[in-house]
């Protein structure tokens, strides 16, 4: 009777370890098509950026209630992003040229990868007058931190994700 409880827990506890294993490989099978999914977007630089929280150089993080974006084409920059921070004066002013607002058709792409795993897709900007450059740190889970540098203002970080060819 002790050898037959013996065996049935033994057998238990391996049928335990081989089910979490599998579970355990079908999550890392999905973390790495997630992956090579952003990879793709960023070679084919056809993705776009939801930016989902604002972060000035001076004041604190602010949740962004609103659709605000960038988006990469092999041909344009496109950015509809709000600013908070510090403006200085640009002559000529505009006043009503609120926020990070541009398209661009002249720009140098530039990806390098991470050594933890992720991407630096840096973006210089040759045709819009405010804002220099764009450093967009990608992320293998689609997460991702976009840091606008302007000459006319303070600088501003962006959180947000890679958005997936299946969100609305």
């Amino acid at each position: 009777m002790k050898t037959l409880l013996k065996i049935s827990s033994t057998f238990l506890l391996m049928l335990i370890i081989v089910n979490a294993n599998a579970q355990q490989t079908a999550k890392q099978i999905k973390q790495q098509q997630k992956a090579a999914s952003i990879k793709h977007k960023i070679d084919e630089q056809k993705y776009t950026f939801i930016a989902q929280y604002a972060q000035p150089l001076r004041g604190g993080q602010r949740y962004l209630t609103s659709d605000y974006d960038l988006r990469v084409k092999k041909d344009s920059v496109i950015a509809w992003l709000p600013y908070f921070g510090q403006v200085y004066m640009d002559v000529p002013y505009n006043p009503t040229d609120d926020g990070i607002k541009f398209t661009s058709t002249k720009f140098d792409y530039k990806i390098t990868e991470k050594k933890k795993g992720g991407w630096t897709i840096t973006i210089l900007l040759h045709d819009v007058r405010r804002t220099q450059n764009l450093l967009l740190d990608v992320y293998t889970n689609g997460s991702a931190t976009l840091h606008v540098t302007s000459n006319s203002r303070d600088a501003i970080t962006f959180l947000g994700y890679i958005k997936d060819d299946n969100d609305k």
